[in-house]
């Protein structure tokens, strides 16, 4: 008869590597576990937003607090965003096949397709454009160039 292995409890123990080894505290600086032991801090390191900000000078008054105090926007280094006028821009080559029975608004250049987005209004530039007798424009900006090429073609211009 086959001789039969019986399994002991003396003998039991866990597969290779499933149970770490414990961490021993307190044993010297180089095991990273003095001092608090991996209990943590008491009082305010403790609390929840505890310590000291980024900003804290060592109970100096911090820089920001330092500063003359200023209110509003500042007019100088302006954002262009806040206080710049963006033109959409159209060249004056660009009405050369325009039909002068039409008026030049910023709607009727949208509409044909030469300016995508109005935003603060639209500004013609350019010069030596061979354009059309008798164009009419009304509410758009001009560059000094594209002003004298269109008064010269007979350009009637009105509210800017």
């Amino acid at each position: 008869m086959a001789e039969k292995t019986l399994l002991k409890l003396g003998a039991l123990k866990p597969a290779p590597g499933s149970r770490p080894k414990r961490q021993r505290i307190g044993r010297g600086h180089g095991s990273g576990m003095v001092k608090t032991g991996g209990e943590g801090g008491k009082g305010q390191t403790v609390r929840s937003g505890g310590g000291k900000g980024p900003a804290f000078e060592g109970g100096q008054t911090a820089w920001a607090r330092r500063l003359p105090h200023r209110r509003g926007y500042s007019q100088k280094a302006r954002d262009r965003g806040a206080f710049g006028t963006r033109y959409a821009v159209v060249n004056l080559q660009r009405l050369a096949q325009w039909d002068p029975a039409i008026e030049i608004t910023p709607e009727s250049l949208k509409e044909r397709g030469l300016v995508k987005a109005l935003l603060d209004g639209v500004k013609i530039l350019g010069t030596g454009a061979s354009l059309p007798a008798g164009l009419r424009l009304r509410d758009v900006v001009f560059s000094q160039s594209a002003r004298e090429a269109l008064t010269a073609a007979g350009a009637q211009i009105e509210g800017e």
